[in-house]
């Protein structure tokens, strides 16, 4: 492609008051105020003072703010050009949103975290967040709760709560609890922002816990079959036990103590099996894969240091890869010897056998793409030297990221499971021009836009036409 005039035959002005750069926030915004966004904000925030005037409007300009992309407070500029206020009530100035965080304390952005289930739950009842359970696959009908924590890199001493933790970078540690399916892309069900040297563990109990009472709200998850995944810094007894009691099951990575290596030391060499893995054949004839990768089971009761009450049985799955030369990866050892990667897990054995629990854990790697397509967007930053505007700010954050969702979900086809970036690009960052006639608005959108389909599906979802009398 190139420019059609000469550079001395181009000028640009920034003049034109009836254009904006994002369009698609209108049918965002008003499937946000459909799942009661501003009602909720407003009735459940208590931010003191006159900068805690209007929270409603205020969180739902945050919101609309980060499904634009803004990664920072200034960002929100971007609610200010052209007609955006022709089209648009709220748009308040970037310095007024900073203002309005920094009065958040740890008891407004527990509010906040309320707001956030509530409006989780509604926009559930808007779309099929979660999909279709029971579908053809690889599980009978699973809902996958999956928890992870993630560091957010930040700079500068003055960020409260910033610290070195597992990843050796500054920064501060952010909790999530992720709902999907077979079916249907990840949201997030719940949210926590920690100092960035604490553990990984603390407080996944509780976040498990409410993140399943979220799941239990959700339409589409009635009377599903719930498996909370995790990798091997939640193998606890607190996180387990909260998943248990709260009616899930668990398939949690176990560390290597000396238990778990007993177990293994345990399995019959008859008892591994060959799976699908990288550079992995499948023979016809016998019907199995010949892979060097394998995986075998056994029972085993986990936490069996405690009293007998709290010891928790399942079974051991275990997948074993040989351990090559690593100066010549071609080059067989004089005697096979294996790294091993085992998970406790509680599912029944004829619902979910050998092979298949293993490949159904290995989908717990779904949160690390939602934890990529957060710093992509709202979460490249944590922009506020204060902690409680940082906790707000992430969870609005997850707000936006599930109303993008909502937004794929109901413009269907390729964006059903898109990454949020893809839906930001596509269907919210679309140039237009705002006409109005006899008290209407049009929204005069580019011509021969190539995903021209998908936005008028959300829109249409979101701003149904006329019915008849």
């Amino acid at each position: 492609m190139q420019v059609s005039h000469t550079p001395a035959a181009v000028s640009v002005s920034f003049d034109e008051p009836n254009l904006i750069g994002s369009a698609g926030l209108v049918p965002v915004m008003e499937l946000a105020a459909q799942a009661g966004l501003h009602q909720l904000a407003g009735g459940r925030l208590s931010v003191p003072t006159d900068k805690g005037a209007n929270a409603g409007a205020k969180v739902a300009a945050l919101v609309a703010g980060m499904c634009t992309g803004a990664d920072s407070i200034d960002d929100m500029a971007v609610l200010r050009h052209g007609a955006m206020k022709r089209v648009f009530g709220g748009c308040y100035a970037p310095s007024t949103l900073g203002s309005f965080l920094r009065e958040f304390t740890f008891g407004h952005v527990r509010q906040l975290d309320a707001v956030a289930s509530r409006f989780l739950v509604n926009l559930a009842g808007r779309a099929p967040l979660l999909g279709r359970t029971g579908a053809a696959g690889a599980d009978p009908g699973f809902v996958y709760v999956d928890v992870d924590d993630t560091i957010i890199e930040v700079h500068g001493y003055q960020k409260q709560g910033s610290g070195y933790g597992y990843s050796g970078v500054r920064g501060l540690n952010a909790l999530l609890a992720t709902a999907s399916t077979q079916t249907a892309a990840p949201v997030i069900l719940g949210q926590r922002l920690r100092r960035g040297s604490v553990g990984s563990p603390r407080g996944a109990s509780r976040l498990a816990g409410d993140s399943l009472a979220i799941l239990k709200r959700l339409v589409p998850a009635a009377g599903a079959r719930v498996l909370v995944r995790a990798d091997s810094a939640f193998y606890g007894h607190a996180t387990v036990a909260a998943a248990l009691t709260a009616g899930a099951e668990v398939s949690v990575t176990v560390k290597m103590d000396k238990a778990v290596k007993a177990a293994i030391a345990g399995i019959d060499e008859k008892a591994w099996t060959g799976i699908r893995y990288p550079q992995a054949i499948f023979d016809e004839d016998t019907g199995t894969w010949i892979s060097k990768a394998e995986v075998a089971e056994v029972p085993f009761t986990a936490f069996t240091s405690r009293k007998k009450t709290e010891r928790i049985p399942g079974r051991l799955v275990v997948r074993r890869i040989p351990e090559l030369n690593p100066q010549d990866t071609n080059q067989p050892t004089l005697f096979d010897t294996h790294r091993f990667h085992a998970f406790f897990t509680t599912t029944d054995p004829e619902v979910l056998d050998t092979v298949t629990a293993d490949q159904t854990h290995r989908g717990h790697a779904v949160i690390e793409q939602v934890n990529a397509d957060l710093k992509d967007s709202a979460l490249a930053h944590l922009p506020s030297g204060h902690f409680g505007a940082n906790g707000a700010w992430l969870v609005c954050a997850v707000m936006a990221y599930n109303l993008t969702r909502t937004a794929g979900t109901l413009a269907a086809g390729e964006f059903a499971r898109a990454r949020t970036g893809t839906i930001r690009a596509r269907l919210v960052n679309l140039p237009a021009r705002i006409a109005s006639s006899a008290r209407r608005i049009r929204i005069r959108l580019p011509q021969a836009w190539p995903w021209q389909q998908g936005f008028e599906r959300l829109f249409t979802a979101v701003h149904p036409p006329p019915q008849p009398a």
